[in-house]
């Protein structure tokens, strides 16, 4: 096991946030010792990595989508929890709850990867990654056009923080209700990905308003944990 990661192969973390993060892009304000706890890992020593962060809640269908696309970009996949988000708080589903979902799609996986992650922003889950899987891995973000833009926008508290952040990975955008037109200065570290069949449709929120509705939603979650879902969210 590589130095700085702790492996949890059969239940997810219950740790609490001890990271109070930083607002302001600093080059070197993540301390070492933070690296994300895996609740899988796949085997191997992968050089690119396509990093999947999100709230999960529900893992969907097109999350998995997401990173079956990336994976003809990528060595390996890592679907990353966060343990506090910089845009909400955590509502519905717990931690705990969310994490096991994670824990059954990933599992036995030669390719995806599970695990959380003490930062919520990118630059710092891309820090923690580089801690677990060694300095020179490559990192890229795999995301749809709502988050790309979001990421893109995002009031930092620091002028040219995303143009540096850039410098340290790259991100892989598949279109969501449009493509993105990523600004001129950022296209060298951003590029299309393509997925299978369009899932504009899917979402999280969706598969909890069907639930809560009574209306049919199976078939927006990964079989592997559709029965899990079907009872933390009825």
């Amino acid at each position: 096991m590589d130095a700085g990661v702790s492996e949890l192969t059969h239940s997810p973390a219950s740790i609490g946030i001890h990271h109070g993060g930083c607002a302001a892009i600093a080059p070197c304000y993540l301390l070492e010792d933070y690296s994300v706890q895996f609740l899988y890992r796949a085997p191997g020593r992968p050089s690119h990595v396509g990093i999947l962060p999100g709230a999960f809640n529900p893992v969907t269908v097109a999350h998995l989508a997401l990173a079956r696309a990336a994976a003809a970009h990528v060595d390996q996949v890592l679907l990353v929890l966060p343990r506090r988000f910089p845009h909400k708080e955590y509502e519905g589903a717990g931690f705990e709850a969310r994490a096991s979902l994670l824990l059954a799609v990933a599992a036995g996986s030669s390719t995806l990867s599970a695990a959380c992650s003490d930062g919520g922003l990118f630059i710092e889950i891309a820090r923690e990654c580089r801690v677990a899987y060694g300095g020179k891995l490559r990192v890229s973000f795999i995301c749809g056009r709502d988050a790309a833009e979001r990421i893109v926008h995002w009031n930092y508290g620091v002028p040219g923080a995303i143009a540096r952040m850039l410098g340290e990975f790259s991100l892989l955008v598949a279109a969501r209700r449009g493509e993105y037109a990523p600004p001129p200065e950022l296209a060298h570290a951003i590029s299309r990905l393509e997925l299978e069949r369009e899932f504009d449709d899917v979402s999280a929120s969706e598969v909890r308003r069907r639930i809560a509705a009574g209306e049919k939603w199976e078939h927006l979650v990964p079989d592997a944990v559709r029965d899990q879902v079907g009872r933390m969210y009825r």
